[in-house]
C-alpha cells in the first residue's frame, strides 16, 4: 500500500537558518534532540526540509513565546 502525499514546497538549510535565526549546528542539535523537523534526504548528500513543517515550527515558537496554549 503506497503513501500519498499532498504537494510540498521544499526548502533548503540556509533558508531555514534564514528563518529561525539558527546556525547549522543549532537546527542539527534539535533535529537529533526529536524537537525540529526531521529533513528529507533527497540525494547522497542533500537534504531539504518541508516548508510547512517548518512554518508550523516557527509558529509553534510564538505561540509558545506568547504564553498561549496551542
Amino acid at each position: 500500500m503506497g503513501v500519498i502525499l499532498m504537494q510540498q514546497t521544499l526548502i533548503r538549510l540556509p533558508e531555514v537558518q534564514r528563518r529561525t535565526g539558527y546556525s547549522k549546528a543549532w537546527i542539527y542539535r534539535l533535529i537529533s534532540q526529536h524537537r525540529f523537523p526531521v529533513p528529507v534526504k533527497i540525494g547522497t548528500c542533500a537534504i531539504t526540509f518541508i516548508e510547512s513543517e517548518v512554518d508550523a515550527w516557527i509558529n509553534q515558537r510564538i505561540i509558545e513565546s506568547r504564553g498561549e496554549v496551542a
